[in-house]
């Protein structure tokens, strides 16, 4: 009652809080100038603790790979490494998967700082040349949300291959929240040499010698600095070479006066690596960029962003860049489904209100009060660091009934206390104190409903506590409203009248339901006193029911 008697002597400022509200919602959706608005996506941030350890040694079987670095890496983790759950871990030829799945509430950045501190330690019991392990955090929300092909006519795959890395991955990859592997198809450029095996035998040179020759030809040393009079020279002395033909003329190998380099025992060109993956776009050769989001990052302003940064590149001529996979279509359709089935209930809400009610002044008051719910749910769940994904949006069209309960109920109530011929303010507080405790309770029965929702874990925790909180602040958030706005509206917008006020449709429609609800009472009277008759009524009929579903199951 606190609440409606400082709402009533404080009505500018309930106003202003309401307004505040819309206001604040309507930037967390669309955002402002300086403020982003909460991160949109199908499906909330699966925010699970899992890292994944890659090892890679080409040339080593799985099975003794398994034994040598596999084994000893896991053993080494579980010992070391605390809040670890369990550890999966997968070998093949040259290279093996180790993910460690840790405790619920592990900080996941301390357990990467554990696992890469420990990897560097035993890296000296690995076999020799071991490199240190690739380690990623998993996250299940981190997905490919935009596939680009670049496709061409005239361009090699190398070309392709190249514009894809160093001229639209450079374009996409400063975007917040993406994340860009290596592009699929093409072949990436490297400086072959090709060895002759004739040649090699006849000079006595082999591959070590030429791989050797490389190692210590190729340097780039720096060498400090000299003082010459009153300037400061660098020096660096620089052995790399600037032209392909220049390393034919590295030497391999001495043998009294005779010099053999690269290029009698091998020809060097410029080429690409052995190609693994092939990718075709409408019969032209093509390349593929897949762009994948990262953690809680919103899907619609990646991609919204991308495709601006894409639309100002200055592509080659012949090459021309397609959108084979967008995600962001997907997010907005179904956003869209759920704001109109939202819409779609409030405005039923609203018809049913005007139509019990009467006057469009009760179904103004009663539609005000779901959006402002709707609004500070939101406004909640951005500042517990959720997302507007379908999951929250579903539980707040799933609220939207739910919401209408308490304005509609308070505003029924002063209505009848108005038909006593009561002054406004007055039915306000008695109609208020009526109902306060019933819909305090059946607020806290709604919310409890949801509360073994709050006590899942894995997945299902990350997918369904928004929806539940939801559909919890959104309740709240209606009951606080209906005890502050709806009694401000309600003496700002209602006037004092009694039964005999109401005429026209309303009065008829008052008619019709109140002749319905004696013909109901009626029957419903006259069943009660057969109590034998209306059993076997009930059972005659589930018997009915069964044979009939029976008959269309077998003619199905």
């Amino acid at each position: 009652m606190w609440m409606v008697r400082l709402a009533l002597l404080r009505p500018y400022t309930v106003v202003v809080g309401a307004l505040a509200i819309l206001l604040g919602g309507i930037i967390a959706i669309v955002g402002a100038p300086g403020l982003k608005p909460i991160p949109k996506d199908i499906f909330p941030e699966i925010a699970e603790p899992i890292v994944t350890l890659i090892w890679q040694y080409v040339g080593i079987p799985a099975d003794a790979y398994e034994k040598q670095v596999t084994i000893f890496s896991e053993q080494q983790i579980s010992t070391t490494v605390s809040n670890v759950r369990r550890i999966e871990s997968t070998t093949i030829y040259g290279k093996n998967v180790i993910r460690i799945y840790f405790q619920p509430n592990v900080k996941i950045e301390q357990a990467v700082a554990e696992i890469t501190a420990t990897s560097q330690t035993i890296i000296r019991r690995m076999p020799p040349g071991q490199t240190p392990p690739q380690i990623v955090q998993y996250n299940a929300s981190s997905v490919p949300i935009l596939q680009i092909a670049l496709g061409s006519d005239t361009m090699t795959e190398q070309e392709l291959y190249d514009k894809g890395l160093w001229l639209v991955r450079n374009e996409v990859i400063p975007v917040p929240g993406t994340t860009v592997p290596l592009p699929y198809g093409g072949r990436p450029r490297l400086i072959m040499i090709d060895a002759e095996p004739d040649k090699m035998q006849a000079r006595g040179v082999t591959v070590k010698d030429i791989n050797d020759a490389l190692i210590r030809q190729n340097v780039n040393l720096p060498t400090g600095s000299t003082q010459i009079g009153p300037r400061e020279y660098i020096l660096a002395l620089n052995n790399s070479p600037e032209k392909i033909d220049e390393i034919g003329d590295l030497p391999v190998r001495v043998s009294g006066e005779r010099v053999t380099y690269i290029r009698d025992v091998a020809t060097v060109r410029d080429g690409y690596n052995e190609q693994t993956s092939l990718v075709r776009h409408d019969g032209r050769k093509s390349s593929l960029l897949t762009v994948l989001k990262s953690g809680s990052a919103s899907t619609l302003d990646i991609i919204r962003e991308a495709r601006a940064r894409l639309a100002k590149v200055e592509l080659p001529e012949g090459l021309k860049l397609s959108f084979l996979f967008d995600q962001s279509v997907f997010v907005v359709n179904a956003m869209r489904a759920v704001v109109i089935e939202g819409l779609i209930a409030a405005g039923l809400t609203g018809l049913l209100v005007l139509l019990f009610l009467g006057t469009w002044r009760s179904t103004l008051i009663v539609v005000v009060s779901i959006p402002l719910a709707v609004m500070l749910s939101i406004l909640l769940l951005g500042a517990m660091g959720h997302t507007l994904n379908l999951m929250t949006l579903g539980g707040l069209a799933l609220a939207v009934g739910i919401l209408v309960d308490d304005a509609t109920v308070n505003v029924e109530n002063i209505h009848r206390h108005l038909s006593m011929g009561k002054p406004i303010t007055t039915a306000i507080l008695d109609g208020a104190r009526e109902i306060v405790v019933p819909a305090f309770v059946s607020m806290l029965c709604i919310c409890v409903v949801f509360l073994p929702v709050l006590l899942l874990t894995g997945a299902a925790k990350y997918l369904f506590t928004p929806m539940a909180l939801a559909v919890v602040f959104a309740v709240a958030a209606s009951y606080i409203l209906s005890r502050t706005v709806v009694s401000v509206m309600a003496r700002a917008l209602l006037e004092e009248h009694d039964d005999s006020t109401h005429s026209g449709w309303h009065a008829g429609f008052e008619r019709g339901f109140e002749k319905l609800r004696r013909g109901y009472l009626g029957v419903l009277e006259s069943m009660l006193k057969r109590p034998l008759a209306l059993f076997a009524v009930r059972v005659s009929a589930r018997i009915s029911f069964r044979r009939w579903t029976r008959d269309r199951c077998a003619c199905t």
